[in-house]
């Protein structure tokens, strides 16, 4: 999943001395003030009341005291913003911060994810029909989904993982660079998609409304729409605070909670379906684990650090701070 800067893509604290390798006091973070920007308004509801939620470095994180989005300031633009989606994002030094530790390396455990939710992508879409994936990074859910029987079309904006999925699936199926070139370059008629998903990508893109209205425009009658996201409110959320790992913020430009993101689809001409986390828990290694112990402080990642023997061991968790909707054009 990844996110243009100013155009809709086709297709995460604490101060440093709290946590243990963070580097976001570092001006490089934010680069240079041409390419940030100051956010001030809401940009679900439009409101700039808002309340300091905390700070981290050069960023602060809101929360809108209008309708309860969560976003942060400054923000990375143009070139910058795409840069984080480079190389390294899916192969970090750093993925506390930024990216995945090896995004590749993890691709059984992604398929395995998969398989498990094809069981929610069946129960809406029983027979076989044609699938597009915004944000499909290296098409693991695509993989799946055309064993299914689906049709499958992928969009991907990073070029640095796109090739993947494109000699994976092949390049009729999967394009590199935004949605709404993508729908040029393809000749996607209107309605002609029966889901369309965007698995973590929402809070990633600067303009999701523009996001959601190319997407409901090539939905068919009765087609849905599958997208997840983090939960800014869960329980982890809360007990977490601003070690909560899904706090990247070059990366994770926004957080929502069910409510507004109900209200985001809704106010884009979406009706939703469904909401809720049964189905957002991911198959993970033990690696991954103690990296993310890690996030939580110097103890933490210490007292963690011997799960590190058991990479190749891997299970499944749901902490419940992720969420799942379906919705369909109203």
């Amino acid at each position: 999943m990844t996110a243009p800067p100013n155009r809709h893509a086709t297709e995460s604290h604490t101060p440093d001395s709290d946590r243990a390798g963070s580097n976001h006091a570092d001006a490089n973070d934010v680069k240079q003030a041409s390419e940030s920007e100051q956010i001030t308004t809401c940009q679900v509801c439009g409101s700039t009341e808002r309340e300091l939620k905390f700070e981290d470095g050069p960023y602060k994180v809101y929360t809108c005291t209008s309708c309860t989005f969560v976003y942060v300031t400054p923000r990375l633009t143009g070139q910058a913003l795409l840069d984080v989606y480079n190389e390294t994002y899916w192969k970090s030094d750093n993925p506390k911060e930024r990216g995945y530790a090896d995004y590749a390396k993890e691709s059984a455990l992604y398929l395995k994810t998969y398989k498990k939710r094809m069981k929610l992508v069946s129960k809406w879409l029983p027979q076989p029909g044609r699938i597009l994936d915004v944000g499909c990074a290296a098409g693991y859910f695509l993989r799946v989904a055309q064993q299914h029987g689906h049709d499958v079309h992928g969009v991907e904006l990073s070029e640095a993982i796109a090739k993947e999925a494109i000699e994976s699936l092949g390049p009729d199926r999967v394009y590199n660079g935004f949605l709404d070139d993508a729908v040029k370059a393809r000749g996607w008629q209107e309605q002609s998609f029966d889901l369309i998903t965007i698995w973590d990508v929402i809070e990633h893109v600067p303009e999701p409304q523009g996001l959601l209205d190319s997407i409901r425009k090539l939905l068919k009658p009765g087609g849905k729409l599958l997208l997840e996201t983090q939960n800014v409110e869960s329980r982890l959320a809360n007990k977490l605070g601003k070690l909560w790992h899904h706090y990247k913020h070059d990366e994770h430009l926004y957080h929502f909670n069910p409510s507004t993101i109900e209200r985001l689809l809704s106010d884009c001409n979406f009706k939703v379906l469904t909401c809720g986390s049964a189905y957002a828990g991911k198959y993970v290694s033990f690696g991954f684990l103690a990296e993310r112990a890690g996030r939580l402080g110097k103890i933490p990642g210490l007292l963690a650090k011997p799960l590190a023997l058991l990479k190749p061991c891997n299970l499944y968790i749901n902490p419940h701070d992720e969420i799942i909707v379906i919705a369909e054009p109203k």
